[in-house]
């Protein structure tokens, strides 16, 4: 099924606009979850709204020829204040859609009216049912899903559509059902299902036995197809992906380019393509930014982004995972955090993310198909 990566075009460096930009409005966030990844999630640098005015310059310009997204991501945004986010906001135009990616601890009604005025889109992350939340606690070490399902009870009693992102480091029988039926009551619209990640300051062992991860996948497949309310991120594109093939026109899907997705840290520096390396250093690839939008225009960063050196070196490697892996059409070269934190570098090629979350994924996709054939089809 997955078509030979040596065969496909598009995604040929970087575009030089992207589709959504991530904003940091402070580094802190109020839990301290066992498999974050954030560096500085116990200080508070809240983003100067100076940044946030110099980032609005060049997406203002881009929200008015296309749909464009700000995508609110910390730590918690929430732990900045709405007076704060507000003032973040506030130099975007009205073309531009906001999000905000949120734990939800913080969420009330005061809150929610904040939503609502401002249009914002809220994603929160939670991971199940309270057994699955364990590692999901206070800076006390207490449990936070008390606290979560308040804030979700919130958006329902203002009547707030959300998304949900679940973060699942055991893809053990019967996991995947679990989840999906627990969302299915939780009333989220959409649903984003990650294996556990080493990356950021979570160096856990994140590689698991390749049968359980597939059958993880074609259980959820099984679960959605039962009941398809909740749109299922993964699940989906896995299956527009596998039509495209059956049709021949996989190599349609992807961009021609990849989207640069820069992320702009609480000082204004950007980085492109990972949010997970921001706030990071290393002494080969420095601090890992392209520049910073208080000195020069986000888009000009954009326009010269291959020039910094790793991002030149993960190009490097997308071309590699095109000559070489069966499943680049699918996921089109993987990520570059996965790449340095799993593998020390940037141009390697396969690493466990991409077999628990891209390889495995498309597998049990077709597991499912493949058991649940019409007889004689």
């Amino acid at each position: 099924m997955a078509a030979r990566g040596r065969s496909l075009g598009g995604m040929r460096g970087l575009a030089t606009v992207p589709s959504y930009v991530v904003m940091q409005p402070t580094t802190l966030c109020n839990l301290d979850c066992a498999y974050c990844y954030l560096p500085f999630r116990a200080a508070d640098r809240q983003m100067p709204v100076a940044v946030a005015e110099a980032v609005a310059a060049s997406v203002n310009r881009w929200a008015a020829t296309d749909r464009f997204s700000v995508v609110w991501h910390g730590g918690e945004p929430l732990a900045a204040g709405r007076e704060r986010l507000a003032a973040l906001m506030a130099p975007f135009g009205p073309e531009v859609e906001h999000h905000v990616q949120t734990n939800a601890t913080l969420i009330d009604d005061a809150w929610c009216e904040f939503f609502a005025r401002h249009r914002m889109r809220v994603s929160v992350s939670v991971d199940g049912p309270r057994e699955r939340n364990g590692e999901r606690v206070t800076r006390a070490g207490r449990p936070a899903y008390d606290r979560i399902v308040r804030g979700v009870a919130a958006l329902r009693r203002h009547g707030l559509p959300f998304s949900a992102l679940a973060v699942v480091n055991d893809p053990s029988p019967g996991r995947a059902t679990e989840l999906y039926d627990y969302f299915l009551d939780l009333g989220c619209e959409v649903l984003g299902v990650n294996i556990e990640e080493t990356e950021g300051v979570n160096t856990r062992d994140n590689a698991h036995a390749a049968p359980a991860v597939t059958g993880f996948w074609a259980e959820l497949v099984s679960a959605w197809r039962r009941d398809p309310r909740i749109h299922l991120r993964e699940v989906e594109w896995s299956l527009r992906y596998a039509a495209a093939v059956l049709d021949g026109t996989a190599d349609d899907l992807l961009p021609g380019r990849l989207d640069p997705i820069p992320t702009v840290a609480y000082d204004g520096s950007v980085v492109v393509l990972s949010p997970e390396l921001a706030g990071f250093t290393d002494s080969r690839y420095g601090d890992f930014s392209s520049g910073s939008v208080l000195t020069t225009p986000l888009h000009t960063i954009l326009a010269a982004a291959e020039r910094t050196t790793w991002v030149g070196e993960f190009i490097d490697g997308v071309e590699a995972c095109r000559s070489s892996c069966p499943y680049f059409g699918f996921c089109g070269g993987g990520h570059a955090a996965n790449r340095y934190f799993e593998l020390g570098r940037f141009d390697g090629t396969e690493t466990e993310h991409c077999r628990n979350s891209k390889i495995r994924l498309l597998e049990g996709v077709l597991e499912h198909a493949r058991d649940h054939q019409s007889p004689g089809a």
